[in-house]
């Protein structure tokens, strides 16, 4: 089986690494014109991980991982006012939790890729048909590739989606957020050294802060946006909705970097009637993005991938393997992006809210408040992953 991946970030990275381990021959396509350098310091837990322990690549992703410890919620002085429980969060998942630069996780997972794999950057696809049991993609440029299958894993602006299931003003919902990433050179700012995140104690808007081992500062930041249209110049519109907060997200301002090394994007989930077309599927972001405030896309890209692939292995027919695909991975999505609309209304409250967030993140000591702050932020578990791992998958 030929099989062409849109998209070489985390999800297409790892069906890859799937399909050409299981025997086929696949064509990783990148629009980008090399690997991205930018992106969020996110926490991978949950389906992802023991998606990456089946598949062997979790020992490196351990290896580039930042130890988990404390994260406090600060005001523009750095005055402590709550903790946000990270180490409660960790002990509650056994410990199976790895906090990873995403273009780290996406070294991993290159790496990781058989040398069969043609991985083409600088590859855009501009038109798709299908025909009988066959697909074909133009790229820009007037090449043409036929395939068994097409995988979009190109994100949430995903191309493939666009050309297939139509324009994403019809499934894509903004959250009423936006995100923002980037990272500032050595010295530190704000105090923040070692295994300790702290993030402001604010309303409408929220900057974090967590030192890299090469001492270079990740710094994050969300905030409240009625408009879902990108900005023209993202490191204006990052300065000009910090401005005034005083103290050290002053300098955090200054020293932002220009536009092009800023991770920017809104804060939106998409619903889709369905994931997949003929021998066209989606995965990843490109069907299912579930918010990035509750950290879980990249996990729930990899376990996807995961999934897809243990469909197409055990299934005798592509059409019954993308049916299965989605019948046992949609639940899973839906559960997560209702926790990704709770964390949005939770973590970045309205004013007259946000004493109750931090009074609540104060009593996290008690079982029934840690365990409200766990759901919140890490959804419930999902038993799909091992299921799979036992070789059941399921059947009609």
């Amino acid at each position: 089986m030929k099989v062409l991946v849109c998209g070489a970030g985390v999800a297409g990275l790892t069906l890859a690494e799937r399909l050409a381990a299981l025997g086929a021959e696949v064509v990783l396509l990148e629009r980008e014109s090399g690997p991205r350098a930018r992106g969020h310091v996110i926490d991978f837990y949950g389906a992802g991980y023991e998606a990456a322990e089946a598949i062997g690549v979790l020992p490196a992703i351990q290896g580039v991982a930042y130890p988990v410890g404390e994260a406090s919620v600060v005001d523009q002085h750095g005055r402590r006012k709550a903790a946000i429980p990270y180490r409660q969060i960790v002990k509650a998942l056994d410990g199976r939790l790895c906090r990873v630069l995403r273009p780290d996780l996406e070294t991993v997972l290159r790496d990781n890729l058989p040398p069969k794999v043609d991985l083409r950057f600088g590859a855009t696809v501009s038109e798709v048909a299908q025909c009988d049991e066959r697909v074909t993609v133009t790229l820009n440029g007037g090449a043409q590739l036929d395939a068994d299958l097409l995988v979009g894993a190109d994100g949430i602006h995903s191309t493939v989606r666009a050309l297939v299931f139509g324009p994403e003003e019809r499934y894509l919902h903004h959250r009423g957020l936006r995100c923002a990433a980037f990272l500032l050179d050595p010295p530190s700012i704000g105090g923040v050294a070692g295994d300790h995140v702290i993030l402001t104690d604010t309303v409408d808007r929220q900057l974090g802060l967590q030192v890299l081992r090469d001492g270079r500062t990740a710094v994050s930041a969300v905030y409240r946006a009625s408009d879902a249209k990108l900005p023209r110049d993202a490191r204006t519109a990052f300065r000009d909705k910090y401005a005034g907060m005083g103290g050290w997200v002053t300098e955090v301002l200054d020293r932002c970097p220009e536009s092009e090394e800023v991770d920017d994007n809104r804060v939106a989930q998409l619903e889709l009637p369905r994931w997949s077309s003929k021998r066209v599927v989606l995965i990843g972001d490109a069907c299912f993005a579930v918010s990035m405030l509750i950290g879980q896309g990249a996990s729930l890209a990899v376990a996807s991938a995961y999934v897809l692939a243990e469909q197409l292995r055990n299934t005798s027919s592509v059409e019954r393997a993308l049916s299965f695909y989605e019948r046992l991975w949609r639940p899973v999505v839906e559960e997560k992006q209702a926790s990704g609309r709770a964390a949005s209304g939770w973590l970045w409250p309205a004013s007259s809210q946000s004493a109750i967030r931090r009074a609540t993140l104060r009593l996290t000591w008690r079982p029934l408040v840690n365990r409200f702050v766990e759901t919140t932020l890490a959804g419930e578990p999902t038993a799909v992953i091992p299921m799979l791992r036992l070789g059941q998958p399921e059947r009609d």
